[in-house]
């Protein structure tokens, strides 16, 4: 099943069950709080053994792809080139930091606007979007890096619109040869 699809039965579900749990009941808020943040260090704790797991393995092969410009911005495709062990560690990187984004945002939520019922669905979701990351099937479940885990990782788009990373040999070179007519212009 497709994870976005999964995500939002899971969410909706979620709703329906923490729509019957008592929030004003110190006891169970108490409970779903150290939930939220045992559920936060937990996916913390996974992104980081995935990263320390990156740097034993050390996987120096190179990677050039091509990541699309802008829409708006008319600007060429950027040409990257990078090794695996890299590239994984940036897309770990990134997930960290959506994880901090999502953790400032249950801050406001809760602390400042006293919505419950959040922590409850994040501290349920943050653990399953953790594994079901592309470094953690790679490198926790030891998937092999071919198929939708081939690299560089196609980000999911939600409609299913904008350009993709490119890998292929021909725009690899296009992308060398703009680079390269560039820096003779200067």
């Amino acid at each position: 099943m497709n994870p976005q699809i999964l995500n939002l039965v899971l969410s909706l579900g979620l709703m329906q069950v923490a729509r019957k749990i008592p929030f004003e009941d110190e006891n169970v808020l108490l409970a779903v709080r150290i939930g939220y943040v045992a559920s936060m260090l937990i996916s913390f704790g996974l992104y980081q053994w995935i990263a320390g797991k990156i740097r034993a393995k050390n996987d120096t092969t190179m990677l050039k792809y091509t990541e699309p410009a802008s829409p708006m911005s008319g600007e060429e495709p950027q040409l990257i080139t990078t090794t695996n062990r890299d590239y994984d560690l940036q897309e770990t990187s990134k997930l960290v930091k959506s994880l901090f984004t999502s953790l400032a945002m249950m801050g406001f939520l809760h602390g400042y606007m006293k919505y419950t019922q959040p922590l409850f669905i994040q501290g349920i979701l943050g653990v399953k979007n953790a594994l079901d990351s592309k470094p953690a099937k790679v490198w926790l479940f030891g998937n092999e890096a071919k198929g939708d885990l081939k690299r560089p990782w196609k980000a999911a788009n939600p409609f299913g619109m904008g350009d993709e990373v490119k890998t292929d040999a021909a725009s690899v070179k296009q992308a060398e040869k703009s680079i390269g007519s560039t820096n003779k212009a200067e």
